[in-house]
């Protein structure tokens, strides 16, 4: 099955270009939080979005996620690994599955981070974002896994059925629930490297905290954000800074990939982002529709 438009993050610009594509009668999948934007919910107070006036940044959330639920539109929790522009399609590998979507519509804000030295060098040479995706290349060897949220946790756990040994970073408070195999250390990343034939990944004491710095040896290296860099997600892709490049109808240099939203630069505000949603979706329409 081959989707009309697949639509990647479910911040207001994702929430606007899905409801969109509903309108239109689109054959779409969201591919996103069920929570929605964790941005959001974590500003206290909204004071400049049209027609609510002084709405909390976690009602407003709640009001995208119900408007979605109204309207019938599911979302599909799930960590998309890459996108890649085929001849007059796209291929998403999503956890351990591919999907195909005639047109893409990137809405994943811009919480991506900065990568880390060494980082850019190694990918895809002993540097992963996907640990589901490479689990087979490493087979019976050492792997590290620095995990950015609670739900990266599956994911170690699934490599310690293939791999020899799993170190576990976690870059988050709380209770770390992995099988006993697996090693959870603590330590701030702050680079990469190869060293040996091997990766080394140099770790150093979170502030405040003690000890010294140190290093750990390994054949890949897992960072799993909660997401990446677009020109790392879309290969090909053509950025304006760190920011994607669009013109006015949210297209990229990509055929049939748009974007939305605070990826493709300032102002990072909630109304600015939706707006470039709906344009996105409409030219994602229009897009298919001349295509037909």
């Amino acid at each position: 099955m081959r989707y009309d438009i697949a639509i990647i993050g479910t911040g207001p610009a994702g929430v606007s270009a899905a409801l969109t594509a509903k309108n239109r009668n689109k054959n779409f999948l969201l591919i996103g939080s069920r929570s929605g934007s964790e941005k959001i919910r974590k500003t206290h107070m909204v004071l400049n979005y049209p027609g609510l006036p002084d709405v909390s940044g976690e009602a407003l959330n709640q009001a995208f996620l119900d408007q979605l639920q109204d309207a019938g539109i599911g979302i599909t929790d799930k960590r998309v690994a890459n996108v890649y522009a085929m001849d007059g399609y796209f291929t998403l590998q999503v956890d351990r599955d591919f999907i195909e979507a005639s047109t893409v519509i990137l809405t994943t804000g811009t919480s991506f981070g900065r990568p880390l030295p060494g980082e850019n060098e190694n990918l895809g040479r002993g540097v992963s974002y996907c640990a589901t995706c490479d689990a087979p290349l490493y087979k019976g060897k050492e792997t590290v896994v620095v995990g950015y949220s609670p739900k990266e946790e599956a994911e170690a756990a699934f490599l310690s059925e293939t791999c020899s040994k799993v170190t576990y970073i976690p870059m988050y408070k709380g209770k770390v629930r992995l099988p006993e195999s697996v090693e959870v250390i603590s330590g701030r990343p702050v680079s990469v490297e190869k060293a040996d034939g091997k990766m080394r990944l140099n770790l150093a004491p979170f502030a405040g905290a003690e000890g010294e710095e140190r290093h750990i040896d390994a054949s890949c290296i897992f960072l799993l954000r909660e997401s990446v860099a677009p020109d790392k997600l879309v290969p090909g892709l053509q950025l304006d800074g760190n920011h994607v490049k669009t013109d006015r109808s949210m297209a990229t240099n990509l055929p049939g990939l748009f974007a939305a939203g605070d990826l493709t630069g300032l102002p990072y505000q909630i109304s600015k982002a939706a707006g470039e949603g709906n344009i996105a979706a409409i030219s994602a329409a229009q897009y298919l529709d001349k295509r037909k």
